[in-house]
């Protein structure tokens, strides 16, 4: 007789515990890539490298006296960069910019000058005019739905076009009167236009107003309810809209702000030079947005942070006194300006990929 044996299951230790698998979407990216996610990372290693080769190049660079100046070229970029970079970050960009800064100035100086008045009421004007610029933008984009690109050339030509002729036509000339004489200019210029003495060097207070900025716009785009509404309408504007996102809210304020900074950055030129020359401002909108680009904002809106844009504005004013620090021909400014801006977005470019890599 056949027996047949039945294989009984084996009774012993449990197996050691091992490492688990993982199908790697809950797998943590390691360190090194989530720092290139940032979106500061790549600029400021651009920054770095400019400053440590015009710090080589240019021997001057390196006294306190002329690194105070490069902060102050980098400042007066900064300050309206700041205010332009949340508008990308929420999908739009304005063209507007740069002759808003002039607008806001001559504002100030023509009324409180042709009035007879304290500059102060000249100031408080400048900053309305400054606001309902940017509420007329953002209400015209939402409104219309419009590219901001078409609303902000249109009013730029406007205010171009506004700036020279009704100069021309108040003063009979194409700059400003001088307003040193009148009344509250000493105390407008130690609020917009003074300078703080730190161990022997004379530092620009619009590079306090910067860095302040700066961390005011950072704490507002990552610790309030409010940057979350600038990202969501920038990545994408109907789905904010159907999660209760104020949407035409969230744009035209931000138009606003880029007003705000227009109207500051006037108010510094006015009282740091006196007059006002109308035909200024024509091309530094492009500054600004390229300062937000080189700082790792997309013009695709959605992406970006305060921080970048304030490393975008040092390589700036870097390469704008360090080429003059240097010796070289100023001319070139603008050719390393298209070189930066060109390896900005390559780096960028390259950082997304990386940091998205699995």
């Amino acid at each position: 007789m056949s027996m047949t044996q039945q294989a009984e299951p084996a009774v012993g230790t449990p197996p050691a515990p091992g490492p688990r698998e993982s199908d790697g979407r809950t797998r943590e990216r390691p360190l090194a890539l989530r720092v290139l996610a940032r979106p500061e990372v790549g600029v400021f290693l651009g920054a770095v490298a400019v400053f440590v080769f015009f710090f080589v190049a240019a021997p001057s660079v390196r006294q306190g006296g002329s690194m105070a100046t490069v902060l102050y070229q980098s400042s007066t970029i900064g300050i309206m960069a700041l205010p332009v970079a949340l508008l990308m970050i929420g999908g739009e960009f304005d063209l507007s910019a740069g002759v808003a800064v002039i607008t806001s100035a001559l504002t100030a100086s023509m009324l409180a000058y042709q009035l007879t008045m304290n500059v102060w009421v000249g100031v408080i004007v400048a900053l309305i005019v400054s606001l309902a610029v940017g509420a007329f933008n953002g209400w015209m984009v939402v409104r219309t739905g419009l590219p901001s690109f078409l609303v902000t050339l249109g009013t730029f030509l406007i205010l171009q076009g506004v700036n020279l002729a009704v100069t021309k036509l108040v003063t009979g000339n194409v700059a400003t009167d001088d307003i040193s004489n009148m009344d509250g200019f000493d105390q407008a210029r130690k609020i917009f236009a003074s300078s703080v003495d730190i161990g022997g060097v004379e530092v620009k207070i619009t590079v306090f107003y910067w860095l302040v900025f700066a961390a005011l716009a950072t704490w507002v785009l990552l610790r309030t309810k409010y940057g979350n509404w600038v990202f969501a309408v920038g990545g994408n504007k109907d789905s904010a809209r159907a999660v209760g996102v104020p949407v035409t809210f969230t744009k035209v304020s931000l138009f606003m702000l880029v007003g705000f900074g227009a109207w500051f950055v006037g108010m510094h030129q006015l009282f740091s030079f006196n007059t006002v020359q109308s035909g200024e401002g024509v091309g530094q909108e492009l500054i600004y947005i390229s300062a937000a680009v080189i700082g790792g904002c997309l013009l695709t809106g959605g992406y970006g942070s305060a921080i970048g844009p304030v490393f975008g504005a040092f390589m700036f004013g870097m390469v704008n006194q360090g080429i003059v620090f240097a010796g070289w021909n100023p001319d070139w400014f603008k050719a390393f300006l298209g070189v930066m801006l060109l390896g900005a977005v390559l780096i960028n470019l390259w950082v997304q990929r990386t940091a998205t890599r699995r």
